[in-house]
């Protein structure tokens, strides 16, 4: 083949039907690029090219070129195997599946029609392999089950389709590759809808990722799926008969359940609308109260709650007789407790009067100091009643209006309240004995901010992301809720161990903020509180500056038993000190 003479006789031909580059061009398959490099001398056309160059200009194709023996076949072969089969340098290194075979076909487009239809279905299936693949994996990670198995096969697929048209092409120059979606050599609106397509799956795939997984503080994440079934499989082992879970994440609700039973000899499965007693996570929502109305200056957390009263603390009038303050007269330590004493446990007063200072039965039932306010932690009950009864006092209202008017209300918690209410009668779940037999309801009759609240676990998630949401919308009142207040240093928080000093906290510098115990990690500061009483028990641990946290409420006098490993699998907690909170492993008992 004569170069030169192409050329001259490419565009003698041409110019003698009066045809320009770019018509003869329309009436080929050769583009205009290809035939002004054939008329230059720049390119030697393969034969089929010449065909189709002849066929439009109605000639011979011995009156453009003599054919000296071809090497078409040959020639081809290479190229359509390098085409074809470079992709597979993709499983090595990343993206040469599309990128060796893209260079290929760029360079040789123009030189035969075959390369060109070739190439552009060759690199059409490899992008689609790869974002099939890109799918997979995410799939792999949020879907269980289904996604392995969606996982496992792409792959092989995409080899498995790769070898047999290089086989195809050896043996008879075509291929096939199903599924492909036409970005190159497509119509613009079909490539306008596969990319819309792709972007939708993709759009999905990740929001699927971030509904789908719980990010724990360290960055590792888990299935919400795996995390459902590993809750069943601990509630089962442990005998915790009902239990709800909220994790918060971006300071929203990412994940609720509710497993188990509400009343379990009657069958009756647990729902997250089902009414709890909420023991002490009474006092974590009256810490929230008196931080707002500390930030308003309504009261002095430092000022000696005797100063707002008219008589003195042991002649103050209650509802109850055996509530009242009586028995601390003579004591004049009572004039020195604060706001901030009763919300921190460093009152001195004892948890309730009829229990002693060793978590024993106390008798005499007559209230008393264990140590000087201010000096010791001490868990009490006691101090944070006698402070509801100075707010009642400073603002007229009742716990249960001021609560109603400041959180239930504007937080439409409308199944949440420190009295009993008859819309609650038929709605709650019943406390569980370590057996599992039910414990009776016993509906409280007076407000009492250490421990009358009942509640939903809808409800108090209601609670709960709005005190996350509040660090950055209401500085002044989180900061005043979560200060540290008093560094925790006893072995436990209740029993004979509660007044034996320890430094087993101090890697988390245990301590104390209003009605909220404090802790730090590598990650963020963790603010938590516990309820716990007869069939019920709770826990709740939230870290502000990472916008996340849990609840767990349980009616089961075992709940307590899973809270280890419940905060390690769900938001990777190791934190917690639940050897002070006595949180014994079911495993470990």
């Amino acid at each position: 083949m004569q170069t030169q003479s192409i050329a001259q006789n490419l565009q003698y031909q041409r110019k003698l039907k009066g045809l320009s580059q770019e018509q003869l061009a329309e009436k080929t398959a050769v583009t205009t690029r290809t035939i002004q490099r054939i008329e230059k001398g720049e390119v030697k056309p393969y034969l089929n090219t010449v065909k189709l160059l002849a066929t439009a200009l109605e000639i011979e194709v011995e009156d453009l070129i003599p054919i000296e023996n071809p090497k078409e076949e040959s020639i081809q072969k290479k190229w359509l195997l390098l085409l074809h089969g470079t992709p597979i340098l993709g499983l090595m290194i990343p993206l040469c599946n599309i990128l060796i075979p893209l260079f290929i076909w760029i360079h040789k487009r123009e030189d035969n029609t075959l390369y060109y239809e070739h190439g552009r279905k060759v690199i059409n299936f490899q992008i689609t392999f790869t974002i099939l693949y890109a799918l997979a994996f995410v799939s792999l990670l949020t879907i269980e089950g289904y996604g392995f198995l969606f996982f496992i096969s792409v792959l092989p697929y995409g080899i498995i389709i790769m070898l047999i048209n290089i086989i195809r092409v050896v043996n008879e120059k075509s291929c096939f590759y199903p599924l492909s979606v036409p970005f190159i050599g497509g119509q613009n609106l079909s490539k306008a809808l596969v990319l819309l397509w792709i972007a939708s799956l993709l759009s999905f795939a990740v929001k699927a990722q971030q509904n789908d997984s719980i990010e724990r503080l360290d960055g590792s994440s888990i299935s919400t799926q795996a995390l459902t079934r590993q809750i069943k499989e601990l509630a089962k082992a442990a005998k915790v008969t009902g239990l709800t879970v909220s994790i918060f994440q971006d300071n929203q609700v990412a994940y609720q359940e509710a497993f188990g039973y509400a009343n379990k000899p009657k069958g009756e499965v647990l729902r997250m609308d089902h009414v709890y007693y909420g023991a002490s996570f009474s006092k974590a929502v009256f810490g929230y109260l008196v931080a707002q109305l500390a930030a308003e200056s309504i009261i002095d957390l430092d000022k000696p709650l005797q100063n707002y009263l008219d008589v003195p603390i042991p002649e103050m009038p209650l509802e109850k007789d055996w509530r009242e303050f009586t028995n601390l007269k003579g004591d004049d330590r009572y004039k020195e407790i604060t706001a901030r004493m009763c919300l921190t446990h460093t009152t001195g007063l004892p948890n309730w009067r009829w229990i002693d200072e060793n978590g024993d039965l106390d008798r005499d039932g007559k209230i008393k100091f264990y140590f000087d306010p201010g000096t010791q932690y001490s868990y009490s009950g006691e101090g944070m009643m006698l402070l509801q009864y100075v707010i009642e006092h400073i603002t007229g209202k009742g716990l249960e209006q001021l609560a109603r008017e400041r959180i239930f209300g504007p937080l439409d918690m409308e199944q949440t309240s420190y009295l009993w209410q008859d819309r609650f009668e038929g709605k709650y779940c019943l406390g569980h004995t370590a057996d599992e037999k039910t414990i009776p309801k016993d509906p409280t009759d007076e407000a009492g901010a250490a421990g009358s609240m009942e509640t939903t676990p809808a409800d108090y998630a209601k609670f709960v992301a709005h005190i996350l949401q509040q660090e950055e919308k209401n500085k002044k009142v989180i900061d005043t809720l979560f200060t540290r207040n008093f560094a925790i240093r006893t072995a436990h928080q209740f029993g004979p161990d509660s007044k034996k000093i320890t430094g087993a906290n101090a890697d988390i510098q245990l301590n104390y903020g209003l009605g909220w115990g404090l802790l730090e990690t590598p990650y963020s500061f963790g603010a938590f509180k516990e309820g716990h009483d007869s069939g019920f028990q709770h826990y709740s641990i939230i870290f502000p500056e990472r916008d996340m946290g849990i609840v767990i409420m349980t009616n089961s006098d075992n709940g307590e038993s899973i809270f280890k490993a419940l905060l390690e699998i769900t938001i990777g907690d190791t934190y917690t000190p639940w050897q002070w909170q006595r949180y014994v492993p079911f495993n470990l008992k």
